[in-house]
Formats: structure tokens, sequence, C-alpha cells
């Protein structure tokens, strides 16, 4: 599994996850409205936990496959529905998506510097130092 596909993944994910933020700040005076989250970090562990280290090469589509093949997560939303935070239904905590908010902020920049640090490195290993 490339780390460019996983970081790119990842940004998908943060990208997601703060659409969804945003909706749950916006309806967070809604009657009935459930709180999404997204689901990524414990896939991509359960994923690459699981995933052999060992894959081979084919050079033909007509050939074996062998080991796994590197699939990359993907992010998805899930709703909550077990709790309630207001006599109306809604389950929205508006400080709890407002820290979740800047954390996702902090790791969409976080990821953005890994994913230019991995394209350095190729310009490097293209053009040289020089």
């Amino acid at each position: 599994m490339n780390n460019i596909g996983i970081l790119q993944s990842a940004l998908d994910a943060s990208s997601l996850r703060q659409q969804v933020i945003s909706n749950n700040i916006a309806n967070a005076e809604t009657p009935e409205y459930k709180n999404k989250q997204v689901v990524f970090e414990d896939l991509l562990k359960q994923q690459l936990s699981n995933q052999s280290n060992f894959v081979g090469n084919r050079t033909d589509s007509r050939h074996i496959v062998i080991g796994k093949s590197p699939k990359i997560a993907v992010a998805r939303t899930v709703e909550n529905m077990d709790t309630i935070m207001q006599n109306n239904g809604n389950n929205v905590d508006i400080d709890k998506e407002m820290t979740q908010m800047g954390k996702n902020s902090l790791w969409y920049y976080t990821l953005t510097q890994q994913l230019t640090s991995q394209f350095q490195q190729l310009s490097i290993a293209i053009k040289g130092r020089s």
C-alpha cells in the first residue's frame, strides 16, 4: 500500500468529516436531528493489521493473485441514534462539535504537510539533489 494513496484517502476522510461536523452544527437546534460522525481511522487500522506483507507482482491479468490486493480504506458516515442531548430529541453537543472541528483542522493540516513531504521526496528521487 503506498503512502500517497493512504494520505489521499485520509485527506478525503478529513474533508468529509469537516462537512459532517458543519452539518451537525447547522442542525444543532433542529428537532429530532441525530448527529453524524465519520469513521475512518479504525477502518484503516483494521485494514493495515489484516494486510499481508507479501504481495506478488502480476505482469499479466491471467496470473494468479498472490497475497491480498492493496485496497485503501474509505471513510463512511454513521449516525448516532443512542443519545439525546435536548428535550426536542436532538443529540448535537455544540461544544463537542466545535472541539472536533478544531481537531480535524489540525489533522488536515498535518496530512497536507505529510503529502507535501512525500511529493518532495519523489521530486528529489526523480531530479536528484542538484
